[in-house]
């Protein structure tokens, strides 16, 4: 899979960001009394903050400069901080983004919401976005930030810019710290190791607990007799920890198994700034708690370097060690080196022994035992410049597991609808097993995935042509952009069907309002034959004016494009406004009495796409002489009108729901098939 995204995203040029730091009479309005603001202390956006006495209080600092993460738009969110001398979180303010999700969606107020939760949080305790497991979260300490409904990717780029640029200040202001350029695992270094030279280098490290030293930790507190294993077996082993910074090659190559070591350089070339620990206990900690849940910030495990806390993170791999590697409880997990981390200096991993006392709402207790760790410097580089993350590779990252299912799955629908399409037409539940399909794409590609395709992007684009820009937004939703791939290959074999009729979310749920209307017996109307045609090249006139809006009004194109029911029904999933949940809700029970009707005569996006399927290679939907003289059963069922009196197919309007293929395999269905079994010739009608 990752081969073929790098093929296709190289059809896209690279993404250049340059940010321009805020004069002070910008940054002004933002400061809360009772401080003031100081000096500019760098080029980069930082200044000092003043209290009202005017001693130095803190750093006031822009995100974008420090840290220009890409969002989804392209750009990087930029957010001023205000941090006291102390590491404490004064304020955050949005200054600006272009977040889609935000821009014409949800609106700005939840963005704004969510950055309130940094106030009066430290730097030095971790802080993860996400929902707290288990007991929430007791005796983690971790501090969970409430993340924002269907823009969870949005919200954490922007939560790993505040802390990459917080802790750069952090460790450069306000510590005195002027460290070496990061390090990076360097994959020319090549040396022949095993376990016991990794143990004997101190490059494998170990933390050994006994059960009398865990009770030690708990002595004189109520909590001191609340383990009776530990006290029934004072010598026995409680945590056996080894620890092992597998970021270097050679190092990752003397504990993983040929399997797993393959597996992790795949997982390195895309994550390429994550730096990866293997930890395996011995003992009866076990690492994490019951109610871990993979790919999340480990709940019992923390780390910090120059006192500042490392964000850990689960890497959610399966894996393999060598065989004189120890047994045990083992994981992987991952730090992000944008956030500071520099795996060849001295940091901490802190390891948290918690226990309970009482039954019914007990009181949660921890004790936490460290171990310092490095790696030698042999087996890293140091660059001049921090490396940017390739922007391609960050979406990826963010977006892996959605696009290893769409891997599989897109690949299985091509073949599903090719060399398949006759089968799965003449199998006995054909209807169930398509609106399976449909469910699968509504759930996981539209609500889930958030791929509905929209007019927008190509707009976009025809902008971006005119005005001579980037196309590198389009790398930051992989999962769009890998069903549009799709798309345009359909376009070849069948033309518009593939999309319209198969991979559309908001088809879809028009085909279910469609069979619901049937199931409640609603009466179904469709206009005559004359309004039918009229209305069918509406959308194109749609589309020529959301066209001629990108070159005379292109600020009004956000406007125009609500034409689209999708990012209300879609990507908000009705979360909006009531104007546009009214009138999504609208297409959808006019659906109920009228067959995709806004797919059929409104949407410009299918307009589009019916003009994408003029490169279609071949007229792949089979016929006989007899269709449409006489035999017009196939037209008379066809619910899209794609079927001329002819006979032909009018694959412009076809949706490629194989009801017509059904039609002309079926013996007991199709009539010059019947007619040929009974040894009757079928006349053409009269003209």
């Amino acid at each position: 899979m990752r081969h073929i995204l790098v093929l296709l995203f190289w059809l896209v040029q690279a993404l250049t960001v340059s940010a321009e730091t805020l004069t002070r009479a910008e940054i002004e309005p933002f400061i809360i009394p009772p401080y003031a603001l100081g000096e500019p202390v760098n080029d980069k956006g930082v200044w000092s903050l003043r209290n009202s006495g005017g001693a130095e209080a803190g750093y006031v600092f822009e995100t974008a400069p420090m840290a220009p993460l890409p969002g989804f738009s392209g750009a990087p969110i930029n957010m001023l901080v205000m941090l006291d001398l102390d590491g404490r979180f004064l304020d955050v303010r949005l200054i600006a983004h272009n977040e889609p999700i935000f821009v014409s969606g949800l609106g700005e107020a939840p963005f704004r919401k969510f950055m309130e939760q940094y106030r009066g949080q430290s730097i030095n305790t971790p802080m993860v976005v996400g929902t707290p497991y288990g007991d929430g979260g007791a005796g983690s300490g971790l501090v969970y930030l409430e993340g924002v409904a269907k823009a969870t990717a949005s919200v954490r780029i922007a939560h790993e810019s505040i802390l990459a640029a917080t802790l750069q200040v952090a460790r450069e202001k306000m510590q005195g710290i002027q460290s070496a350029p990061p390090a990076h695992p360097d994959p020319a270094h090549d040396e022949p190791l095993d376990w016991q030279a990794l143990v004997d280098q101190g490059i494998a490290r170990n933390l050994r607990v006994s059960n009398a030293e865990l009770d030690q930790a708990f002595a004189g507190t109520v909590w001191a007799d609340d383990d009776a294993e530990a006290q029934a077996d004072p010598d026995g082993v409680y945590l056996d920890l080894w620890l092992v910074d597998i970021g270097p090659p050679s190092i990752a190559r003397a504990v993983l198994d040929d399997e797993a070591f393959a597996d992790l350089q795949r997982f390195m070339a895309v994550s390429s700034f994550d730096e990866p620990f293997l930890l395996i206990d011995a003992g009866r900690h076990g690492l994490v708690s019951a109610d871990f849940v993979r790919n999340t910030a480990p709940d019992l495990l923390g780390a910090e370097q120059d006192g500042l806390p490392i964000a850990l993170r689960d890497a959610d791999m399966i894996f393999g060690t060598r065989p004189d590697v120890p047994e045990g409880t083992a994981m992987i997990l991952r730090t992000d080196r944008r956030l500071g981390f520099d795996p060849a200096r001295d940091w901490l991993l802190q390891v948290k022994a918690v226990r309970e006392h009482g039954m019914f709402q007990p009181e949660v207790g921890s004790a936490t035992f460290t171990l310092t760790h490095d790696t030698p410097e042999r087996f890293y580089a140091r660059a001049g410049v921090v490396e940017v993350l390739p922007p391609w590779r960050e979406a990826i990252r963010n977006r892996q597991t959605d696009l290893m299912v769409l891997a599989i799955a897109l690949p299985a629908l091509l073949l599903l609808l090719g060399p398949g399409m006759d089968r799965l037409a003449a199998a006995r539940h054909f209807t169930a097993i398509r609106l399976a399909i449909l469910a699968i794409v509504t759930g996981f590609v539209g609500w889930w995935g958030q791929g509905q395709l929209s007019i927008v992007t190509p707009l976009a684009v025809l902008r971006t042509a005119w005005e001579g820009g980037s196309f590198a937004y389009l790398l930051y939703d992989p999962v769009s952009l890998l069903i549009w791939a799709a798309t345009i290959l359909g376009f070849v074999l069948w033309g518009r069907g593939l999309f319209c009729g198969w991979l559309c979310p908001f088809g879809a749920l028009q085909e279910f309002a469609h069979h619901l209307g049937r199931l409640l017996r609603l009466p179904q109307w469709d206009p005559p034959p004359l309004w039918d045609a009229w209305l069918k090249g509406l959308k194109y006139l749609l589309l020529a004016g959301l066209v001629l809006t990108v070159f005379i009004a292109p600020d009004q194109v956000d406007t125009v494009v609500e034409v689209e029911p999708f990012k209300t029904a879609i990507t908000t999933f009705f979360l909006r406004d009531w104007v546009f949940v009214a009138y999504a809700a609208g297409w959808l029970l006019l659906g109920m009495v009228t067959f995709k009707g806004f797919c059929r005569y409104v949407c410009p996006l299918g307009a589009l796409m019916a003009i994408g399927g003029l490169l279609r290679g071949r007229d792949w939907i089979a016929r006989r002489k007899e269709c449409g003289s006489p035999c017009q059963l196939c037209r008379v069922r066809c619910k899209y009108g794609a079927i001329k009196p002819s006979g032909q197919i009018s694959y412009s309007e076809c949706f490629q729901c194989l009801d017509c293929v059904t039609i002309h395999n079926d013996a007991a269905q199709c009539v010059p098939l019947i007619l040929a079994a009974k040894g009757r010739p079928m006349r053409a009608a009269a003209k």
